[in-house]
């Protein structure tokens, strides 16, 4: 018989010491939950006064952004003045817009002309004129037509090839800064952005290992051009000469130059070889299709690092060193500029423009200026800014050697 002092549970048997163990387990784990809660809610509440309040002073949060600026719809992203940028072409090309107002159209030694107006996508053009072309619209942030550069040429290597291996430095860049200040007094609604178009491959008159006979500059030059533009608060432009190389093969060996904003691309037919002939020998050539790579070479830069237009120049004096110009097509991430690169006197080299850039229009214009060539006999004196902005497109471009 069991003891009168011993209590019983309800299934007749004594409760062990395990059991009131588990009972105190759970009441303590139940104060931590409803602790970890209690706390968790007081934090947030505090979190989020303490935020309100700072918003309310307007005061940054850990966001970086005020109440009332996250509240504000994003700005909206620049966009392209496409009057404005019609409004120059039509200038370069010398064409006064008809207008019913006298005090806001002038005459022009070619007269008023009606113009034809653009797309959603396409540039304005007028009837019956070559210029302006109709092309795309540029991405924001295009250097043309709204600005003209100035650009000195050449080859630290080689006082033969330009002013930028000639003069020692401080002198060339007192140069460079002469003529920007000329090309300014001429067209003072054309901004001038100066740049150093160094040549990074040169043709070369022997063949060398690879048979290629073209020469590539080493990287620190690149980068000398590119001290010197920042010095002069301007643009690099890398010129190529490929020789019995392709653009094909030359071009990604400077992608780490050309994918930066600042540095642009010049090609020369002059020095593009075919069939193993040597440079010096006969005039090269690009096609339509060489044109078009490098163009797209360029795009594809611009849209992968999300930078601002291209400039590509293409030099020519002769129509044989650019074939199916009419295959060539502009890009909104790629101006063209056709650069007539001939050499003589004033009177030829307007010429040459006249027959050869002005009836295959691409895009913009560039004429080159020699300081010495342009000044044999018979030539007695260079060209001047006004001349050269007389002709029909006006130059975007303008180069000296």
């Amino acid at each position: 018989m069991p003891r009168s002092s011993e209590k019983k549970g309800k299934t007749g048997k004594s409760p062990k010491k395990g059991q009131y163990s588990f009972v105190l387990r759970g009441v303590f784990i139940g104060v931590l939950i409803f602790g970890g809660l209690y706390i968790a809610g007081y934090s947030f509440f505090f979190v989020k006064y303490y935020t309100e309040a700072a918003d309310a002073q307007g005061v940054a949060t850990s966001t970086g952004k005020t109440l009332a600026e996250r509240l504000l719809p994003p700005p909206p992203k620049p966009t392209l003045d496409r009057d404005a940028y019609n409004a120059k072409l039509l200038a370069l090309a010398h064409i006064t817009i008809a207008s019913t107002t006298s005090d806001s159209s002038t005459t022009t030694p070619k007269g008023m002309t009606l113009i034809a107006p653009g797309t959603d996508t396409h540039t304005v053009s007028a009837p019956g004129e070559l210029w302006p072309v109709k092309t795309v619209y540029p991405n924001v942030g295009a250097l043309l037509p709204s600005h003209r550069i100035v650009a000195y040429y050449g080859n630290f290597y080689s006082k033969g090839m330009g002013v930028l291996g000639e003069y020692p430095q401080d002198q060339m860049i007192s140069m460079l800064n002469a003529e920007v200040a000329k090309w300014n007094a001429a067209d003072p609604t054309t901004p001038v952005i100066p740049a150093i178009d160094y040549i990074t491959i040169t043709a070369q008159g022997t063949a060398q290992k690879d048979g290629m006979y073209r020469l590539r500059m080493p990287t620190s030059q690149i980068d000398h051009a590119i001290e010197l533009a920042n010095i002069v608060h301007g643009i690099v432009i890398l010129d190529v000469q490929v020789g019995l190389s392709t653009l094909q093969k030359e071009l990604p060996q400077y992608e780490e130059y050309l994918k930066m904003p600042n540095v642009h691309l010049a090609i020369d037919p002059e020095f593009a070889m075919h069939d193993g002939a040597r440079p010096g020998t006969v005039i090269g050539s690009f096609s339509a299709a060489d044109v078009n790579y490098a163009a797209n070479y360029l795009a594809n830069l611009v849209k992968t690092y999300d930078l601002p237009p291209k400039i590509l120049v293409v030099h020519r004096f002769t129509h044989g060193m650019v074939t199916g110009y009419q295959q060539i097509m502009p890009l909104p991430e790629v101006q063209f500029v056709m650069d007539m690169d001939g050499w003589g006197f004033g009177a030829k080299k307007i010429n040459t423009y006249n027959s050869v850039i002005y009836p295959e229009p691409v895009q913009f214009t560039g004429f080159k200026l020699f300081y010495k060539n342009d000044m044999l006999p018979p030539s007695t004196r260079m060209l001047t800014p006004e001349e050269v902005l007389n002709l029909t497109p006006a130059p975007s471009f303008i180069q000296y050697q």
